[in-house]
């Protein structure tokens, strides 16, 4: 499809679309005026809940250690939210191309999507050096976001739009699920997410409305390789987990000031790696709006083959 095609988009998912607008512009929110206030990172709380760094799991951690752990986890959270939103930026301002010379509504709604993920970017490299500057040097995220958003725009646009509503999708549930409700997080750290939760609500219904256009366009052979494609995104997502993972034990390891025994170390370096796994992985995908929008889609073979290829993941 050129880059000026015109789509007709039916009256039912013009309203969805148009509601996101509405909703867009109620609760448009500044970083510095309502999310940062001037405000500094309370290194005396933990940042990320123990519902998605699942620090509670390594019963050997004193609470010393486990606030230190959650510190860390909490920034590598952040900065993998920076990460990914550089390709879901770059994936909405192409599929808005189809909607220039078509329905003004839809594209009006993806053009403050990407607004909005900009945005986003920007809250997240403020957050990081807000972090930086309470603790200690040594901390290291190695994913390019540009690299990444690169290799992930060379799938097929089904895979990756598959991709962008699952990330979506788990984050409104790790709001809903584990920061909202917990009030011994930093408050700053909790505000961010919730502000974060209330523009990406609107991101995933339209998502959702993208997604299923691309997959009512394609073949069942294009499908095909779409499932492909979504594997290998999952797989290559894994591998940056896991070096990220053994980055963040390692620094963990060097700012405490007790040994762990070797049986110690190897628990607490699998239970960081589950544990991300669990949170952009796992949760996704045992999501039940995911799944019902993705089991519609999928003949029940290309079904399996996800499940085959997504099992040594979900522990």
């Amino acid at each position: 499809m050129s880059a000026h095609s015109t789509i007709q988009t039916p009256p039912t998912q013009t309203a969805r679309y148009a509601k996101c607008i509405e909703v867009s512009k109620r609760i448009r929110w500044d970083i510095e005026q309502d999310v940062i206030k001037g405000r500094r990172f309370d290194f005396n709380k933990k940042f990320l809940p123990d519902g998605l760094s699942q620090i509670h799991q390594l019963t050997f951690l004193n609470v010393d250690d486990q606030r230190i752990l959650s510190q860390i986890q909490g920034r590598t959270y952040a900065n993998v939210f920076g990460l990914v939103e550089r390709f879901i930026a770059a994936k909405m301002i192409e599929v808005s191309a189809e909607h220039v010379l078509g329905d003004q509504i839809a594209l009006e709604a993806l053009i403050r999507f990407t607004d909005e993920e900009l945005k986003h970017q920007a809250l997240f490299r403020r957050i990081e050096g807000l972090v930086a500057e309470g603790m200690p040097e040594g901390y290291r995220f190695d994913a390019e976001p540009n690299a990444v958003a690169k290799a992930v725009l060379q799938a097929s646009s089904w895979a990756v739009l598959a991709l962008i509503c699952h990330i979506e999708l788990f984050t409104q549930a790790h709001y809903h699920q584990s920061i909202e409700s917990d009030d011994q997080l930093s408050e700053l750290y909790k505000d961010v997410f919730l502000f974060h939760w209330r523009e990406e609500s609107q991101h995933a219904i339209l998502d959702e409305l993208e997604w299923t256009r691309e997959n009512e366009k394609i073949t069942q052979l294009e499908r095909d390789q779409g499932v492909d494609d979504l594997i290998s995104l999952v797989v290559a997502i894994d591998g940056i987990l896991q070096g990220q993972a053994k980055a963040d034990v390692d620094y963990f390891m060097n700012l405490v000031t007790r040994s762990f025994t070797p049986t110690e170390e190897a628990s607490l370096r699998n239970g960081v790696l589950t544990a991300y796994r669990w949170q952009y992985i796992v949760s996704g995908v045992q999501e039940p709006r995911f799944n019902e929008l993705l089991s519609g889609m999928l003949t029940p073979e290309q079904g399996q083959k996800i499940q085959r290829a997504l099992a040594p993941l979900m522990g």
